[in-house]
Parts: C-alpha cells; structure tokens; sequence
C-alpha cells in the first residue's frame, strides 16, 4: 500500500500515525503475517508490505482486490492527526488540535 503526502511537511504527521503496528492491527482480520513500512525518499512517501493478505497471491486470490488498492482505501479511514494551525491553513479537519 503506498501512501503519499501531499507535501512534504504532512509526512512526519503520517509517519507517526501510520506505524507497523497500527497498519498491523487495523489489518488484523486480512493480514496473517508481519507489516514492514518502507521510506521513499524524495517522494514524501511510504510504502506498506502486508505479508500473508492477498490469500494465495495476486493471480490465485477469491479477495476482490488482490493487489491492494481496496487495502489502499480502507486505510484511508485512519485518521492523521495533524496541530490545529496546519489544519486550518490547508483547510484539513484537525483531529487532534494542539
């Protein structure tokens, strides 16, 4: 799953809110093996491996998205809370105001 802020200053929020661990759990009941994230530099991105989740593989998955861009969509509903100041510059929804 890739994850691209839409600029650079937004990537340290994301970072800090999208953990192995937290991708983990939210995957929980899809993903059967471990999480690994890896930076993209220069792209202001990361990139999420879910080792174990496509049940067979790309080719032999039942899943209706067996290359991960319905993964990709639901982790869109994890919020990144961002201070209260940036949020109101770029019009975001602060979650957690600071």
């Amino acid at each position: 799953i890739g994850v691209i802020a839409r600029k650079p200053e937004y990537l340290p929020y994301i970072r800090s809110a999208l953990t192995e661990e937290t991708v983990k759990d939210y995957f929980a009941h899809l993903c059967n093996g471990p999480v690994e994230r890896f930076e993209l530099p220069g792209t202001h991105a990361l990139n999420f491996l879910l080792h174990d989740s496509l049940g067979g593989g790309g080719i032999a998955s039942v899943r209706i998205d067996p290359q991960g861009k319905g993964f990709a969509q639901m982790l869109l509903d994890i919020q990144i809370p961002v201070p209260a100041d940036l949020a109101a510059r770029d019009g975001l929804n602060a979650s957690n105001p600071s």
